[in-house]
């Protein structure tokens, strides 16, 4: 799902605070899946050290895209794979629609690729009458359902057995128990049909190993190794900053993105593939493309602002602890990518604030995400950067601009504060009930919709100041005597 021209945000802010379950659902994963990365950072007893030094890394890449870029190629094209480069959305698009007008494939199998998710090839692809399974068990779940992800470590994380029963039910032509291996069985027999008769696959890539052309994908079911392993033609989709120098730093990374995401040493499965296959291998397409996506990145990088937001890993872990996003869960973002890392990155990927200048407010400032991010992207910071360029831009609202108007010119007369406190502490009971302020007109009822607001003290600080001054020379003069 992308924003379109038609997509109201505060419609689809209201839809997600009124809906308990989804609320409940995203807080309950989100809880578990940062309990989970606590704990088994925490055994470590050195975390700290592990995210600077994951840092380092991701920096030096970044700050050597161009020379890292160049040795993947080669190696890639050497071991007698083909490397695309796609500059934009639609021309990665493109590229693989050409490889399937080449060989005249009709159905395709994919793992999980958020890549393919932003360049929206799904839809282009079945207009053009080719059949795409999600083979990622929550993928398959979203697809189904017609939705996009909300989590980028677990898309479906918004539904429950029940619905997903329900969702499974005309595919099997009769009703389906809603315990959970009835519904993972039904979807193996659906799905391994189609991993043993496609002919091509398309996956993700969690990092690239510069040295050796070698992919690496993490995932915790065995989709990816089928998609990448059984099908004559693989394609690979990468953002062009998804690069490790070589496997020294690849298994650092690997350690912090595995217990950063979903709490675990290891991902059940970390596949390490260097194709296409040779005469030796067993298994392993015979053909191979790696698809190398820019979409802006080549812009993140020249802009000093926000280069470091490129250091990214992906391991949503700055979803799981922002209390925006674990009241409104991804779908109201509008955005493919949701949470922290979504609000930073969007805006700078599309290039347009007017459209994406929303994302930098679906933030409290908290800098939990910053926290949290196994490499120290200073999220909050970056936050604040996109919301001040968009002030300078002139792209904020007539209500707000106003609003800051009257806010400057109040905090910069005490005297006509002091009055309008004074006068709003007075007639705030029309607001209140059990002691707190719960409706208002706009804006404030944005807030007062969902939540609470403290009510005005009926004595100011400053009103209060002179006397709790006075009260702390005369304790200073007794310290002296």
């Amino acid at each position: 799902m992308s924003l379109d021209n038609h997509y109201d945000v505060d419609a689809a802010l209201d839809k997600a605070l009124k809906d308990d379950f989804l609320r409940k659902a995203t807080r309950r994963a989100t809880d578990r899946l940062r309990n989970n990365k606590l704990a088994i950072t925490e055994e470590l007893g050195n975390w700290e050290e592990w995210r600077h030094v994951g840092e380092r890394i991701r920096n030096h890449v970044v700050e050597n895209l161009d020379y890292y870029l160049n040795m993947l190629i080669e190696n890639v094209e050497k071991n007698g794979g083909h490397v695309h480069l796609a500059k934009t959305p639609e021309d990665g698009v493109r590229i693989v629609q050409e490889i399937f007008k080449k060989h005249g494939f009709k159905s395709v199998i994919k793992s999980k690729s958020m890549i393919t998710e932003e360049i929206h090839l799904n839809p282009v692809l079945e207009k053009d009458g080719i059949e795409v399974v999600e083979t990622d068990l929550a993928e398959y779940i979203i697809q189904i359902a017609n939705e996009p992800p909300s989590h980028i470590i677990v898309p479906a994380m918004h539904k429950n057995r029940d619905q997903i029963a329900k969702l499974f039910e005309p595919i099997a032509g009769h009703p389906l128990d809603s315990d959970t291996p009835t519904l993972t069985k039904f979807a193996r027999e659906q799905l391994r049909e189609k991993f043993l008769t496609s002919k091509i696959g398309i996956t993700g890539c969690n990092f690239a190993v510069a040295d050796t052309g070698t992919i690496t994908m993490v995932t915790n079911e065995g989709n990816g190794r089928m998609t990448s392993t059984l099908p004559e033609v693989q394609i690979t989709m990468m953002g062009m900053e998804r690069i490790v120098p070589s496997f020294k730093e690849l298994s650092v990374l690997l350690n912090l993105l595995a217990r950063s995401a979903t709490g675990q040493r290891l991902s059940v499965y970390t596949t390490m593939i260097t194709p296409p296959k040779r005469e030796e291998d067993l298994d392993g397409p015979k053909e191979w493309h790696l698809v190398i996506l820019d979409h802006n990145r080549s812009e993140i990088l020249g802009d000093v602002d926000f280069r470091s937001s490129l250091r990214c890993i992906r391991c949503g872990a700055c979803f799981n602890v922002c209390p925006v996003y674990r009241q409104v869960g991804g779908h109201a973002y509008g955005s493919v990518y949701s949470g922290p890392i979504g609000v930073v990155i969007t805006p700078l990927l599309e290039q347009d604030y007017e459209k994406w200048g929303h994302l930098p407010y679906y933030s409290s400032l908290c800098a939990a995400c910053s926290e949290a991010c196994p490499v120290r992207i200073p999220l909050h910071d970056l936050i604040v950067k996109h919301r001040d360029r968009k002030v300078l831009k002139g792209l904020t609202s007539g209500v707000e601009k106003k609003l800051f108007k009257y806010y400057g010119h109040y905090f910069s007369h005490p005297k006509t504060l002091s009055k309008f406190v004074r006068l709003g502490s007075k007639f705030q009971f029309i607001l209140m009930r059990n002691g707190k302020i719960t409706s208002g007109p706009p804006p404030i009822n944005n807030w007062t919709n969902s939540k609470t607001l403290p009510p005005i003290a009926k004595q100011m600080f400053r009103d209060k100041w002179p006397e709790l001054e006075k009260d702390l020379k005369n304790m200073q003069r007794g310290d002296k005597e």
